[in-house]
């Protein structure tokens, strides 16, 4: 004997079904494109967590020790400027050498340099995989961070994100498969999480804004001060009306996509909030990454909100350092100093969640990639106190998802300024990144 279904039973029953054709009424289901996929070969990792330092953090400052630097300092010597390279053509303009003002040393059983820049992630350094020998594209930081995020700094192309979401599809059906939290407006803004040519479906999913508090990258809940009867009626409509258009326009990418995502933020009601939820955390992790403190609190609560999220079966997810400027955050062109400020905001919460991951048994198969679009110049610019764009050499580090811990690969000169042995172009490191994926990048 068949009952009928009331609205709220129907609901309860379709509400894990994919949006768009779940609810056209149609015999056969399409295949669901975020449903989880194969990778090409045997993955070493799962998911990735990209911690991206805007505006470039200084590696001759940091990881990429060039005793040259102390020896020559204050002299002026000839260098091939990219900028001036870019603007003129012209070689081997003067530029005055600048020391590192901060003091290296080697670190760990694995003997790395690192400086007290960051004085806990160096701590680290056993578990970090140093790429020393980066080059990219574009000298300006929206050439360059579209190159980092997209691989192109003119053409309009899919995000990395957007890409291993793909490649993998999602491992929960609850959550998105790619969160930005704090992404930039700036710089290529949504283009460094959208979809491009691909599906809509695998564009990535910001989560508040850079250069804001953590208290924005919440799930807020649209329809709050309602009844559970009155939100099921309004969104039983918004999928009937949804439905008929659907049946109007069959094969409309974009309409699905934005069907789906209306699904997807109905679901997220239920879990994201939770995914999210650090009260949860004890006071230990907390502590660990910095929360509660002032100069780590916001970056703190994003890093630990970023593990929560790969536990959660998210697999990308990208914390940005940075803020909607014209020169974000690492950008220190006359006042170097200040690099120590953001780093003091970064340092512990990012030593924290490498702990934590590890403790976890995440690490083993989370890829961690830390960097920024580009490094700086090993001279001060225009003879002042801070330092120029560089995206001729600089410095990346990886950790976890099978990534060998505790070496060095490839060299710039004997000044940092370019890459010169094992050169690794960013579209080399976002190949590699894949290959642990399982994904062949071809």
């Amino acid at each position: 004997m068949l009952y009928p279904l009331s609205r709220r039973d129907w609901l309860a029953r379709t509400g894990c079904g994919f949006g768009a054709l779940a609810l056209s009424g149609l015999a056969s289901a399409a295949p669901d494109p975020l449903a989880t996929k194969e990778p090409h070969h045997k993955a070493k990792a799962k998911r990735v967590i990209f911690l991206f330092m805007q505006g470039g953090v200084s590696h001759v400052d940091s990881f990429d020790h060039k005793p040259r630097l102390e020896k020559d300092d204050g002299k002026m010597l000839a260098f091939d400027d990219a900028r001036v390279l870019a603007n003129t053509g012209q070689k081997g303009s003067s530029q005055r050498v600048m020391k590192p003002l901060w003091k290296f040393a080697k670190q760990g059983e694995c003997g790395r340099w690192a400086s007290d820049l960051f004085p806990e992630m160096r701590k680290r350094v056993d578990d970090l995989c140093f790429i020393h020998s980066m080059h990219t594209e574009g000298v300006a930081h929206g050439p360059a961070t579209l190159f980092l995020h997209c691989g192109s700094t003119t053409f309009v192309r899919p995000s990395f994100g957007s890409w291993v979401l793909y490649g993998l599809g999602a491992a929960n059906a609850n959550l998105p498969g790619f969160v930005s939290i704090a992404p930039s407006s700036g710089n290529g803004g949504a283009r460094n999480y959208g979809n491009a040519f691909l599906p809509a479906v695998y564009q990535g999913t910001p989560v508040g804004k850079a250069g804001g508090t953590a208290a924005e990258a919440k799930i807020r809940d649209l329809m709050s001060g309602l009844s559970e009867k009155a939100k099921e009626d309004r969104f039983g409509l918004l999928r009937e009306l949804h439905a008929e258009q659907l049946k109007q326009r069959p094969g409309d990418t974009e309409l699905e996509a934005v069907a789906n995502s209306y699904e997807l933020a109905w679901r997220m009601q239920n879990y994201a909030p939770d995914a999210l939820d650090l009260s949860k955390e004890t006071k230990e992790t907390k502590a660990l990454y910095g929360v509660g403190e002032k100069a780590t609190d916001t970056f703190g609560q994003q890093c630990l909100m970023a593990r929560r999220l790969c536990e959660a079966g998210v697999r990308f997810v990208q914390v940005t350092y940075g803020d909607n400027s014209a020169n974000p955050a690492w950008d220190q062109h006359s006042n170097l100093p200040k690099h120590g400020d953001h780093a003091k905001a970064v340092d512990k919460p990012i030593a924290g969640l490498l702990e934590d991951l590890k403790k976890r048994g995440l690490l083993e198969d989370t890829v961690v990639w830390w960097g920024g679009e580009f490094g700086r110049t090993p001279y001060a610019e225009k003879n002042g106190t801070g330092r120029d764009h560089n995206p001729g050499g600089f410095t990346v580090w990886l950790a976890g998802g099978g990534v060998r811990a505790g070496i060095a690969h490839g060299e710039t000169d004997e000044f940092g300024h370019h890459a010169v042995a094992g050169k690794v172009h960013m579209h080399d490191l976002h190949a590699t990144i894949l290959h642990q994926l399982g994904l062949n990048h071809e």
